[in-house]
This record gives structure tokens, C-alpha cells and sequence, in this order.
């Protein structure tokens, strides 16, 4: 190109920029008074846009990666530090040759592209900078015009001011999009090749970087032959540029290279779709949507702080942070292959929770057989009626705490009528006079009943309100309720977690499955309070968890029994008078697991009661 045509390609390009700065402040018409173009750009320009959407993580007990979360933009964010050299030497070869010298625009570049535009009578070349490449990545739309182009100039001169060029090559290289919804370096090396951009080859750096010129073009899974090409153009660039030598030049342009491509990784659904319920509750709870949705006058009001929590959940999963679980994946495996072993028909399901109640932890939960991320979750979204099974919780344990009862006293469980509620034993039996351990170990109805009509209905509810249940209301508040029959009913979360108390000398601590949350620098973002609340005294505590050993030893769930040692073992079993629901809620020195089998639309299990599958799976689960 000669002198005399550069100097009309920069005489003309002053021209545009000086007429679109006029514009530019023409349109500002809302600001109560004239601003400099530099002002208008501070305003529009800020570090707030440059905040790129980055990969968020969960993770197992072990530090493992479980779930890697993202939606249209799988980003892997990394820092100027961890970009190799290659990368940034291709880059500048190929797209931006003065990068380290212009202040966001190149003249040189933009004279050239407009005589090829005027030549041509279109707009056919930019001349762009990777700091115009960067703003339209941001801001501004594909269009090829001139008031966008110009925008564009006036954006990156801003830029410039703002950043370093360090961080400018930083944004630009994690911004880019690599196709099949990849963006940034770290993530097309790690998709593509399944290998981290510090693990790259020469040759292996050229081909990535070949695809965002052209993503379509260039997809390496469609046009490898494009794809190869390219990648040996932009080694001819760094040649000629002296970033690399002839030898190295010749090897990578000869190396061939071989996809060897990931899959998101998103295993345990079950596990994963509790953390992404139990995350929501904790922003919610730490950032005050809770209280506010709690408190809401109105379901209008209601909706509306819900639609906030969900919204600020989204962004912080947007934003890179890693979320450290308590999952510990034996279990969590051991689930799946013991329920589908002891429920074998298929329109049967059944859920399972272990908690390590030394923590407080959720070290595994399932949500049903064959479960799939997102669906309804048996383990703590499936409210069912727990029958016995809550008589620890609602009857024995608040009785022996206000009688200060021994478990060898005796209590009534002759027949019982009264307002027209007449409960009846297991098979219709009945008895007299029985030992409180008798009445417990062989799950007598009527002399649970009496004893929660001698406390009051209230003072049992008083204890049972303190164990975390959400459905619980004004309706359940009569005598059936000794023998589980609730408005709602509990999920298994909920009752294995309340049963986390006899391990705890009766202290309540709600279970949580999420143990910190990490923001993308590694400073910890949220976490749970603790907040361990007292529901009955140890003395009780200690009598509780006599009578559930006898329940295993000699009572109901004797099926549900395995050699422990000289180790505590205890549990309830649980059974509604149509048998659609089968319970047993148990706990061995380090674990306390909740286990409910029943067809998701209720009808009778009793053809199934005699084979007892959920004490079955529970000591599948407890001892191995």
C-alpha cells in the first residue's frame, strides 16, 4: 500500500471517529446536561461488565469433582499466570501484531481494512484490535457497520485506560468461543483434548486456537481438514514472528493431532440435585431471602422473593465457585445396588438417607430407584405418613422426659375409644398391662395412644416441633398422630435426621449435605451456622436408645439385626394399617440411616411386608 493511500485511510477514519464522538454525546439526551465523550464512557464502560461466566463445581468428601455446572457457557477461568507462552505469542501473530504497543486501536490496520472496504464497496475487513474483539465480545453485536466499528474504537480506548495489557489478553483468551458452547482456553483444551492448557504442544495449541476464527468453519469435529490447516497458517504467523523456530515450526506442523474429547461431568443425580436444593437454602438463609419469603403477606410477595433468591443463586453458580459436599460415594453407591437388589419390581420404589451423625453430614441420600437429575426426589421432596415409626420421636421419648418413667414401668394397652378414636394392635390383638419396653419392641398401637393422651397432645408436639419437620399443622394435632397418621406426613430426610438425637444425647442438629462454599479465589463464601438445639435430656436420651436396641434384638425389625460387636445398633420400624408405606429408622455408632419402601401413588405393600425389604436394605447399608 502506498504512503499516499495510508495517509486517506487515516485522514478518513479521523473524520468517522470525529463525527460518531458528536453523535455519540447527541444521543446521551437522558443526562441532564452535556457530558465529554470520555465521561459518557466511564459511565457505560465499566469492571463490572468484564465479569465473564465461569464453570462452578461440586465436590465429594474426598475433593473429588462430582458435578461441574454450567448452562449455554462451558468456561474454565483462568489467570495471565497459567496462560502459557504459545497461546499468547499465537494470538498476537495472528490477530493483533502491535497489541503491546496501540492503545486499543491500530491505525495502521483500520487505514488498510477501509481501502479494502472502499475498494470492494462493502464492509469486508475490521482491522481489529483484541481489545475491539474483546469489547464486541462484551458489548456489541456481529453487525458489520461503521457506527458499530467506530463504537467499538472508542470502547477499546476505554478499555485500555481501565486494564493492563496483561488483563486484556487474559479476558480476551477466556472469552472467546470455541463452539459446541465452549469458551475460553482452559475449557476448549479440557473439552477437546481432555488434558489442561499447561499440558498442551506447540502443535496442540495452534489447533485450538484455529477454531474461534471461524467456529463453524473451523469445529474439529466437522472440518478437521479446515481445522488443520489453520492451525498450520497460524504456526507460519508465530514463524514469521520469530516466536518460534524452524524445527519447531516443521514438528508441530507435521504432528497430527487427535480429539480426545471430555463429557461434562455430572455423576451421583441424586446427591447432586439435594446440593443444588440445599445450595438455594443457604444463599436464602445467609442472604435473607428466607426470612423475607417466611414473612411474606402476600403469595404475590411470596413469588417475588422466591424469583430473587433463584435469580441470585444463578449468579453465583455463573461465577465460578466450588462447593464442597459430604458425600461419600461407597455409600452412595451401596444405595443404589442394595435397593434395586431388595426391591426387584420395577413399580416399587424405595429411598434411603445416611447420615454421619458424629458431623451432622449427609453422606449419601437416593432419590428413588433409577433416579434422574431434577426429578421428584423421594429422599426429602416425598412426603409420606410414617406410621410407628414416629412413636420414638412423638410418644416414647417425650413420655419418659415428662413421667421421668424406667422402661420396665408399666403402661395399659387394653383396648382404647375415645371421641370415637378406637386404635387396634397389629392383627387385632390385645393386651393388658406391659412393660413400656414390651409396648415398644413389639410396637403396641394402643398403649402408644394412651400414653400420648396422659402427656397431651401439645406438650409431645412441644418436643416433636423442635426435630426440624416442615409439614407438621394444626389438623395433626389429635391421638392418630401417635401412630403417624399427619395431615402431609415426613419425608425420609426429615426422620432420619430426627433421629440423629438418640446418637446425640438428644440434641438436635439439622443434617446438611453441603459443608462450605468456596468462592473462584478459594475464600470461603457461605457456610452453615451451627445451631444444635437440646429436645430431651440424656437420661432420656440414654433410655431411647435402650428400647430401640430391643427393637432390633427382640422385637419388630429383628430381621434387621447383624453382629456389631460390642457396637450399639437401634432402630424403629414403621408400618401404616394399609401397609403403603414401610419404615425403619435406625443408627449404629456412626450412622444413623432412614430407609422407606412404598409405590410412589400409594397402595398395600402387604404382599411384599412379610420379606421385609426395608429392614433388609437397612442392614445391607449399616453392615458393611
Amino acid at each position: 500500500m502506498s504512503l499516499l493511500g495510508k495517509s486517506i485511510g487515516f485522514f478518513l477514519v479521523l473524520i468517522f471517529i470525529s463525527v460518531f464522538s458528536f453523535s455519540f454525546i447527541g444521543f446521551s439526551n437522558e443526562l441532564s446536561q452535556i457530558q465529554t465523550v470520555e465521561s459518557l464512557l466511564e459511565e457505560k464502560v465499566t469492571t463490572n461488565d468484564f465479569s465473564l461466566h465461569d464453570n462452578s463445581y461440586i465436590y465429594d468428601s474426598n475433593g473429588n469433582i462430582i458435578s461441574e455446572i454450567y448452562k449455554e457457557e462451558n468456561r474454565i477461568y483462568i489467570s495471565y499466570d497459567e496462560i502459557p507462552t504459545y497461546f499468547i505469542e499465537a494470538i498476537i501473530a495472528t490477530e493483533d501484531r502491535h497489541f503491546f504497543s496501540h492503545k486499543g486501536f491500530d491505525i495502521t490496520g483500520i487505514a488498510r481494512a477501509f481501502l479494502v472496504n472502499a475498494e470492494n464497496q462493502s464492509i469486508e475487513q475490521g482491522g481489529s484490535t483484541l481489545t475491539q474483539q474483546l469489547v464486541k465480545n462484551i458489548y456489541l453485536t456481529n453487525d458489520r457497520t461503521y457506527n458499530r466499528k467506530l463504537t467499538e474504537l472508542l470502547y477499546a480506548f476505554q478499555i485500555e485506560k481501565m486494564f493492563s495489557k496483561e488483563k486484556i489478553l487474559e479476558l480476551y483468551l477466556n472469552a472467546i468461543f470455541f463452539q459446541n458452547g465452549v469458551y475460553g482456553i482452559e475449557a476448549a483444551s479440557q473439552f477437546y483434548l481432555s488434558r489442561s492448557v499447561s499440558e498442551l504442544s506447540l502443535a496442540e495449541v495452534a489447533y485450538l486456537l484455529a477454531i474461534p476464527n471461524n467456529p463453524t468453519h473451523y469445529n474439529p469435529f466437522i472440518n478437521p481438514g479446515n481445522t488443520t490447516e489453520r492451525k498450520n497458517w497460524i504456526l507460519a504467523k508465530m514463524l514469521e514472528l520469530q516466536f518460534i523456530t524452524k524445527e519447531q515450526h516443521n514438528a508441530a506442523r507435521d504432528r497430527k493431532i487427535t480429539l480426545n474429547p471430555s463429557k461434562k461431568i455430572d455423576l451421583y443425580p441424586d446427591y447432586v440435585t439435594y446440593i443444588h436444593y440445599e445450595f438455594e437454602q443457604l444463599v436464602g438463609e445467609k442472604e435473607g431471602y428466607n426470612q423475607k419469603i417466611e414473612r411474606a403477606s402476600t403469595n404475590e410477595h411470596k413469588n417475588q422473593y422466591i424469583s430473587r433468591r433463584k435469580k441470585r443463586v444463578e449468579e453465583l453458580l455463573s461465577s465460578g465457585i466450588h462447593i464442597h459436599s459430604s458425600l461419600q460415594p461407597k455409600k452412595q453407591e451401596n444405595i443404589y445396588q442394595v435397593i434395586a437388589q431388595r426391591i426387584p419390581n420395577q413399580s416399587i420404589q424405595g429411598a434411603a438417607v445416611i447420615i454421619d451423625h458424629r458431623s451432622n453430614n449427609i453422606v449419601a441420600i437416593s432419590g428413588g430407584k433409577q433416579y434422574k437429575k431434577f426429578d421428584l426426589h423421594r429422599g426429602f421432596q416425598a412426603f409420606r405418613q410414617p406410621g410407628s415409626s414416629i412413636k420414638s420421636l412423638l410418644v416414647f421419648a417425650p413420655y419418659l422426659s415428662e413421667r421421668n418413667s424406667s422402661i420396665n414401668n408399666f403402661i395399659n394397652a387394653s383396648a382404647f375409644c375415645k371421641n370415637g378414636y378406637c386404635p387396634r394392635n397389629y392383627g387385632g390383638a390385645t393386651y393388658g398391662n406391659v412393660r413400656l419396653e414390651t409396648a415398644f419392641k413389639h410396637s403396641y398401637n394402643t398403649a402408644a395412644v394412651r400414653m400420648l393422651d396422659q402427656i397431651g397432645i401439645e406438650t409431645a408436639f412441644s418436643y416433636f416441633f423442635k426435630l426440624g419437620f416442615t409439614k407438621i399443622v394444626e389438623e395433626d394435632f389429635n391421638l392418630p398422630s401417635a401412630l403417624g397418621g399427619l395431615t402431609y406426613g415426613v419425608s425420609p430426610l426429615e426422620m432420619t435426621t430426627a433421629y440423629t438425637t438418640f446418637a446425640n444425647e438428644g440434641m438436635f442438629q439439622k443434617a446438611r449435605g453441603i459443608e462450605k462454599v468456596l468462592d473462584a479465589n478459594g475464600k470461603v463464601l457461605l457456610e452453615w451456622d451451627k445451631n444444635p438445639q437440646q429436645v430431651w435430656n440424656k437420661e432420656t436420651n440414654s433410655k431411647m436408645r435402650s428400647l430401640l436396641n430391643k427393637v432390633i434384638t427382640e422385637g419388630t425389625a429383628r430381621k434387621a439385626y447383624y453382629n456389631s460387636g460390642n457396637n450399639f445398633i437401634g432402630g424403629k420400624t414403621g408400618t401404616t394399617n394399609t401397609f403403603h408405606d414401610l419404615w425403619f429408622i435406625g443408627l449404629n455408632e456412626e450412622y444413623t440411616t432412614g430407609v422407606w419402601v412404598g409405590y410412589d401413588q400409594p397402595k398395600s405393600l402387604a404382599h411384599i411386608n412379610s420379606r421385609a425389604p426395608h429392614l433388609l436394605i437397612w442392614r445391607d447399608l449399616m453392615g458393611d
